[in-house]
């Protein structure tokens, strides 16, 4: 990561939401949060519609997020919150990496469509799109040419989306990814927090990490060397953790499914460093 870049830090952006989040985890760790519903009651009391019209201006899109399913990825993007702080990854990150993997929770879901008995297979880069539309105007830096990419690259990471026979939604096209990653280099520059935020977001989607939960449209090994840089790598990992934390933070299968990701991410930095 480029460290002579500055900005903007979660926790000031958002210090109402990271004392929450920090509160939480007080009552976790005390024995107080024993499940979903739990943890439920807590975040939408948390929510007041005062807060949601605060999120909403701030990351437009975040209040329709929130409506899907009574709530539940609202819920889910809090929990993965909960599992990003309890992790030793995250806990041993530098201070720039622990504020861009707390900006990669928060956008990570902002496009998911949560239709109950249908996956949305595409929202990771439907959720990119509204990362790189919103991190400039929270201040992060941008390249002279952002204004000329943005709508073009919008448009173009919207509609990279195919049919498959082995699934019955659509798909993310990984055969656009060059084209998707040569206009965020061209809006943000080569490594530094904003492109890191987005192809996090981009790609939480692309890699299997546990084996009963397979993803539509998984990069290959040759697409992991070509896309995957080492200052991503870290972030992406702790993302794809925190995420699974965020649906089995209290299921039994927990343990084994961090296992299974870590063991996944071992591959990859072995194919990565060697």
């Amino acid at each position: 990561m480029n460290t002579n870049e500055i900005f903007p830090r979660f926790d000031d952006c958002f210090p109402d939401l990271n004392r929450f989040i920090l509160e939480l985890l007080k009552i976790y760790e005390a024995g107080n949060i024993k499940s979903w519903s739990d943890l439920e009651e807590k975040v939408k009391t948390y929510f007041t519609p005062q807060r949601m019209e605060q999120m909403e201006s701030v990351i437009p899109g975040w209040q329709k997020m929130a409506s899907y399913s009574d709530g539940i990825t609202l819920v889910h993007v809090a929990c993965v919150f909960l599992g990003l702080f309890r992790l030793p990854e995250f806990q041993n990150f530098t201070p720039e990496q622990n504020q861009l993997a707390k900006w990669i929770v928060l956008f990570h879901d902002v496009e998911k469509a949560h239709i109950r008995g249908k996956k949305d297979t595409t929202h990771a880069f439907r959720s990119a799109v509204s990362t790189a539309k919103q991190l400039p105007r929270l201040g992060f830096p941008i390249r002279e040419e952002y204004d000329h990419l943005i709508t073009a690259w919008s448009e173009l990471t919207y509609s990279a989306i195919k049919t498959s026979a082995d699934f019955p939604e659509p798909i993310q096209d990984n055969d656009k990814i060059p084209e998707i990653l040569s206009g965020l280099e061209g809006m943000f520059g080569g490594d530094g927090p904003a492109i890191l935020i987005v192809k996090c977001v981009l790609f939480h989607m692309s890699i299997n990490v546990v084996s009963d939960w397979p993803q539509a449209a998984p990069l290959t090994e040759e697409e992991i060397k070509r896309y995957i840089t080492n200052n991503l790598e870290p972030l992406l990992k702790v993302m794809m953790l925190a995420d699974n934390e965020g649906w089995v933070l209290f299921s039994p299968e927990r343990q084994q499914q961090r296992i299974e990701t870590l063991e996944v991410f071992q591959g990859i930095e072995e194919i990565l460093f060697s």
